[in-house]
């Protein structure tokens, strides 16, 4: 007999959050795997800016046509350990009042699944698991997502969830729905065939502005501050045609025209792959607005597929850059030099974007990172035509960084996720300071 799971994504918690195309895309791919089950799902989304009920109260936040933008805010007391932040801790969400209402509409719900995201957003997610608990006392309540997988005893022994699930849960939640309702599954998808999984549930959205798309899992690089190893064993791409098909279904189902990459390596293997899917795209005469927040290999960039991209309606593109100083290049996995940068932008300038246009991740604040590398990097990124952006560190549990990290912090990260939250620079040092920082900003403001 099919049961009525209900699906949650949870608020943050955090000094500040933007909607750069934030979905629960893992959350939704296992409600898609589930209806696919003859399930019936539900979902409350506490980030969703478009709640009625937030809206019938007056509260909108603002919104762009390219499907981003601003989440509902209410500033809350600060945890005992931020308190030396002089910023705004904030609730980014609906009202609690109103996350109550819904679970309350959701008495016949047979299981709950919630999911996490950062790890030092753990205070939203606890505090949806306590409403769930109180409103829907004998519904057992499972979390997964990337604070799961990287904290895990610490999710196991703090949340109150009943069951914590880590790395990727497709099978973990069949096994479960089994072992908890005699559910035998009719499907499984093929975890080595990404098309085997069902579209994810974004129907369930109450404005579908965005669809997120993921033409692979997982990374061929193995950089030191990134978790998509630990997350994704292999790296693994999608058939083009069949992410075409899947962009073509938002696209005249449901009116989507922004669509945001969310892949870690979208553009590797670029012929057999981006290029053969815009070209589908192009032949379908699809109108598409494309986003890429998570970030570019700028290796992979040349004439052609920076005309491609121009051509195709690439309007937001970053790319991961993180130092031109060589050494720390290469110490972080050498996915990029800095003559690839350089010929990257001369290509993508060629095809028609803009200075503005091109967006350079660089990493600030790791750890006994030198201030004047940072300077020296932004100061290499301005010289090659392309905009800098600081990407504050964050040190993340199991990756290659974090035994430095954890070593040169002056915080317990071990012990506290909230001590990875990128505004403390949890790794900042006597010649990194919040001082200097703040120069950078300024100095970036306005270029």
């Amino acid at each position: 007999m099919s049961k009525n799971v209900l699906l949650i994504n949870p608020w943050i918690y955090d000094f500040a959050a933007y909607d750069f195309w934030l979905k629960p895309l893992g959350l939704l791919y296992l409600g898609g795997l589930l209806r696919r089950n003859n399930h019936r799902i539900r979902f409350i989304d506490c980030l969703d800016p478009y709640n009625p009920s937030m809206q019938s109260s007056g509260k909108i936040p603002l919104r762009r046509h390219s499907g981003n933008g601003k989440f509902f805010r209410q500033v809350i007391p600060k945890p005992e350990c931020l308190e030396m932040i002089p910023k705004n801790y904030c609730r980014y969400g609906i009202l609690p009042e109103f996350f109550r209402q819904e679970l309350v509409c959701n008495q016949d719900t047979d299981i709950v699944f919630i999911t996490s995201l950062m790890t030092y957003w753990y205070p939203g997610v606890f505090e949806a698991i306590k409403f769930i608990k109180e409103v829907l006392p004998d519904v057992p309540v499972v979390l997964g997502g990337k604070y799961a997988t990287l904290c895990y005893d610490h999710a196991l022994k703090n949340s109150g969830a009943d069951f914590v699930v880590r790395g990727a849960g497709e099978k973990q939640t069949l096994q479960l729905m089994q072992n908890l309702f005699g559910e035998n599954y009719s499907y499984e998808p093929d975890p080595a065939d990404l098309d085997s999984y069902p579209y994810p549930a974004f129907d369930l959205i109450h404005s579908l502005e965005q669809v997120p798309i993921a033409t692979s899992r997982g990374c061929p690089y193995n950089c030191s501050y990134c978790a998509s190893s630990i997350f994704n064993e292999k790296f693994l791409q999608r058939n083009p045609i069949k992410v075409a098909d899947e962009i073509e279904y938002w696209q005249k189902n449901f009116g989507v025209k922004n669509f945001a990459f969310y892949d870690d390596a979208l553009l590797v293997n670029s012929r057999e792959n981006i290029v053969i899917l815009l070209q589908e795209l192009g032949k379908r005469k699809l109108s598409c607005n494309f986003h890429c927040p998570n970030g570019l290999h700028l290796r992979e960039i040349n004439g052609d597929i920076s005309r491609l991209l121009y051509n195709s309606g690439f309007q937001t593109i970053r790319f991961g850059f993180e130092t031109s100083d060589f050494k720390i290049q290469t110490e972080t996995g050498g996915k990029v030099k800095n003559e690839e940068l350089r010929s990257a932008v001369h290509h993508l300038k060629n095809a028609g974007y803009k200075t503005t246009d091109i967006g350079i991740y660089l990493l600030c604040a790791l750890p006994g990172q030198k201030a004047a590398e940072v300077l020296k990097s932004i100061g290499f990124v301005l010289e090659c035509g392309a905009k800098p952006i600081l990407a504050e560190y964050s040190p993340i549990p199991g990756t290659k960084m974090w035994m430095e990290a954890e070593t040169l912090s002056p915080f317990d990260i071990k012990a506290e996720p909230l001590y990875h939250n990128n505004s403390l620079l949890p790794c900042r040092n006597d010649d990194f300071s919040f001082a200097v920082y703040n120069e950078f900003k300024t100095l970036l403001r306005g270029k």
